[in-house]
């Protein structure tokens, strides 16, 4: 236990002789230095809520109008209404200095006025989203309302450098849709999946809701609406993440994979120290609140509200529902290597250099000690169900150095999982690149901690990726996250030509602490118990990333189409292929244009999408007509994703009636067949080029190969997919092997043969036009 006795500070002794102290100056001047630390990270956020408080307009105004109005007070001229004059009777006398407090206290009255009228002024230019309808591209027409609202907002937030959260007063509540509006749309989107009797008993069973319970459903809902900042979040948080009693590793975690088009250093501990450093500036940047917001088209922005939750958070199982714990700060990470865990400080008056970082990361990997009883594997009750993780956490989990440990990792910054195999990929070898995803996913199932916000994994070679958490925040995030570290690879030079990180330590960087465990045969038992679930859960898995590198959407903008749209039309004749039938289908965008928003579904097949992949099946359509009706397919589809991000979504609004339903115990015949309807295609788009940083054209190899997740349905697929640039594609598919009716590789080639027709389709249609 020599760790734990160079862990404590100070210790003292009394004898005859008289008393003696024993202290650790090296731990104390952590102490000291930590203390220091939260003092500043205290002002700043003092100063950054003042000026988010504010926003759009600047603190400084508050002194201009001070002056102006002391001028011309004392100048002999009547300020507005003569306000100084008529409050100075209340004053305490008529000296100089009661004068200039009512010259404050008129122009803080007047200052306040103006600040909450811009504040209110631009939340209300954010409510309107008819920008969103407008055509766009090079050629695209604005109408003069808009032109006009563009112009406006531009002044308003244009002329203070906003912070992370200085939109955060200023966004609009998530509107909540008619109950009219919702049951049409629905209806229309469930109109491809279902004969004329099916349909016509839908049709009855909304028509009842609408007319009958569903009124009184809306109303409480309405009465939310106004109440809460946002209608969905906090319930969707509840009941779809934190009350899920599955596993969430593959159910609920997803993953993220290197740029593989790069490679900067095989070392792994270099590369991991670039990557925790670039993790900790980013941390920095956000705590801050130095991080600008994302403003889609440089003026509006979206919600920063999940960004806070990046770092020093964990998911805390409990028997019937799970917390998120967000600690304010953190000065360490935990390390996991050859089923050894190690706290490893990386902060010590500053946070440390890559080239520091290495040597740490250096030591741990040239540690030959071996893995408590239990440790190795104890991450696997992270991965299994949550109320037996519930209760092994309360009983063996709860006292003595076994909860002094757990807090260490819960409150870690993030973890770091050191592999002990490579992370490849070789263009001639596509299954290098799926064994790629399958480590990030899951790993062994025991050497990720899934409970963290986020685990950063670092293969042998060198290369990275991550395994995150889904309750606190949403994909985008974390994708926001990962283009930084990417990113910094490129902008900055970070090895030697060895491969090492650049520059020499110019401290001693802290000694990695072991940490330390006493598990008895009954908590071995309880994560053994785990490792086989979710070795059940590894067995069942198998997931294709399907590289497509014929053409991106450079074509795609050719043929004047939505890049997104037109990828959601592959699935959809892809999925057709492969299953001979249409199915719901997931597609998740955001809704973070509003306050606290998170995200909302499209719903990709449509009565367009399925008349087009029809034709693209029947041979009488000619190839003018098969071109018209996926053209049409695709503006619905962007419609719909439209819909989706101005709050005229379908499923969250359909999925909080539920909830109130639940709630009033009133049963819905309606409400009951919609949430129970399987999303047997999950889809998703990862974003990039959230930073700025980088023109993918000038270097199209820094960019993410993207992330996945699993299948959401058993008998169902889980597709993400990433437009990496002007030619290549990434898909990752997956799928559950104990489904006869789905298979990765299979759906992978329709997906291949879909968009080589796609394109073909359009190459014909140009030559018989006569057009490139």
């Amino acid at each position: 236990m020599a760790e734990a006795h160079s862990a404590v500070a100070f210790s003292f002794t009394v004898t005859h002789e008289g008393w003696d102290v024993n202290f650790d100056r090296e731990v104390l001047n952590l102490v000291w230095q930590s203390g220091l630390r939260s003092w500043k990270k205290r002002l700043a956020r003092f100063q950054n809520s003042i000026h988010n408080g504010v926003y759009p307009g600047h603190l400084w105004t508050l002194w201009v109008l001070i002056s102006i109005t002391a001028g011309i007070h004392f100048s002999g001229f009547k300020v507005p209404y003569d306000l100084v004059t008529k409050i100075m009777p209340y004053m305490r006398g008529q000296s100089l200095m009661w004068q200039l407090v009512a010259c404050g206290l008129v122009s803080l009255t007047i200052w306040l006025c103006i600040i909450f009228t811009l504040r209110y002024t631009l939340k209300l230019l954010l409510m309107y989203k008819g920008w969103m309808y407008e055509a766009r591209g090079k050629n695209r027409q604005i109408s003069r309302g808009t032109k006009l609202w563009l112009s406006v907002v531009k002044v308003l937030s244009g002329w203070n450098k906003p912070k992370l959260y200085s939109f955060q007063g200023s966004l609009p509540r998530l509107p909540l849709p008619s109950l009219h509006d919702t049951m049409t749309r629905y209806l229309r989107s469930v109109r491809p999946l279902l004969d004329d009797a099916n349909y016509n008993r839908m049709v009855k069973l909304a028509a009842d809701f609408e007319n009958g319970i569903g009124i009184k459903l809306q109303r409480y809902l309405w009465l939310k609406s106004w109440w809460s900042t946002n209608y969905v979040s906090d319930w969707w948080e509840d009941y779809v993440y934190l009350r899920g009693r599955s596993p969430l590793m593959i159910n609920s975690n997803f993953y993220g994979i290197d740029a593989i088009l790069t490679y900067p250093t095989k070392i792994q501990a270099a590369r991991a120290a670039t990557a925790i450093n670039s993790c900790l500036n980013y941390r920095r940047l956000v705590e801050r609140q130095e991080l600008e917001p994302i403003l889609i088209q440089g003026l509006v922005p979206l919600c920063s509200w999940q960004y806070e939750r990046i770092f020093n958070t964990a998911r805390i199982p409990g028997a019937e529902i799970d917390r998120i714990q967000h600690w304010s700060d953190a000065n360490h990470i935990v390390v996991y290597h050859k089923g050894r865990y190690f706290k490893v400080i990386i902060y010590k008056g500053r946070i440390l250099r890559p080239s520091e970082i290495q040597v740490q990361i250096q030591q741990i990997l040239d540690d030959k000690s071996q893995p408590l009883p239990g440790e190795e594997k104890l991450a696997a009750l992270t991965a299994g169900d949550r109320v037996h993780w519930a209760h092994a956490r309360r009983h063996f989990f709860s006292r003595g150095v076994n909860k002094l440990s757990l807090d260490t990792i819960e409150k870690a910054a993030f973890v770091v999982a050191l592999d002990d195999v490579p992370y490849e990929y070789e263009p001639s070898q596509p299954d290098k690149l799926d064994r790629f995803g399958k480590i990030l996913l899951h790993g062994k199932g025991y050497d990720r901690w899934f409970d963290k916000s986020f685990t950063l994994c670092v293969g042998s070679n060198g290369r990275l990726g991550f395994n995150s958490e889904h309750s606190w925040g949403d994909a985008a995030v974390m994708s926001h996250v990962w283009e930084l570290v990417v990113t910094d690879e490129t902008l900055l030079i970070r090895y030697d030509e060895n491969g090492n990180c650049i520059g020499k330590p110019e401290i001693e960087p802290p000694v990695p602490l072991r940490l330390q465990w006493e598990m008895k045969s009954e908590c071995q038992t309880a994560i053994n118990m785990a490792v086989t679930a979710a070795q059940k859960l590894i067995d069942d898995i198998d997931l294709r990333i399907y590289v497509h590198d014929h053409y991106g959407k450079g074509f795609v903008k050719t043929c004047k189409l939505s890049p997104d749209a037109y990828l959601q039309m592959a699935l959809q004749l892809a999925y057709y292929r492969d299953a001979g039938k249409f199915s719901l289908t997931y597609e998740a965008s955001m809704t973070r244009l509003f306050r606290e928003g998170r995200t909302e579904t499209v719903r990709p097949c449509t009565v367009e999408s399925s008349a087009w992949v029809k034709a693209m099946e029947d041979k009488s359509f000619s190839t003018e007509e098969r071109v018209k009706l996926l053209q049409v397919a695709c503006m619905q589809h962007q419609i719909g994703y439209q819909d989706a991000m101005c709050g005229k979504g379908i499923d969250r609004h359909l999925f909080c009636l539920y909830v109130v339903s639940k709630y009033l115990e009133v049963d819905s015949p309606f409400l009951k067949e919609v949430l129970s309807e399987p999303w047997r295609l999950s889809t998703s788009q990862t974003p990039h080029g959230q930073t700025g940083r980088v023109d993918p054209r000038e270097h199209p190899n820094c960019i993410s190969a993207g992330g996945g997740f699993g299948p959401v349905a058993d008998d169902g697929y889980g597709v993400s997919y990433i437009v990496a640039g002007e030619d290549i594609i990434f898909f990752h598919i997956s799928h559950k092997k104990s489904s006869k009716q789905t298979d990765c590789h299979r759906f992978a080639l329709n997906i291949e043969r879909a968009l080589a027709d796609m394109k073909k389709l359009f190459e014909d249609y140009k030559m018989m036009n006569g057009t490139k």
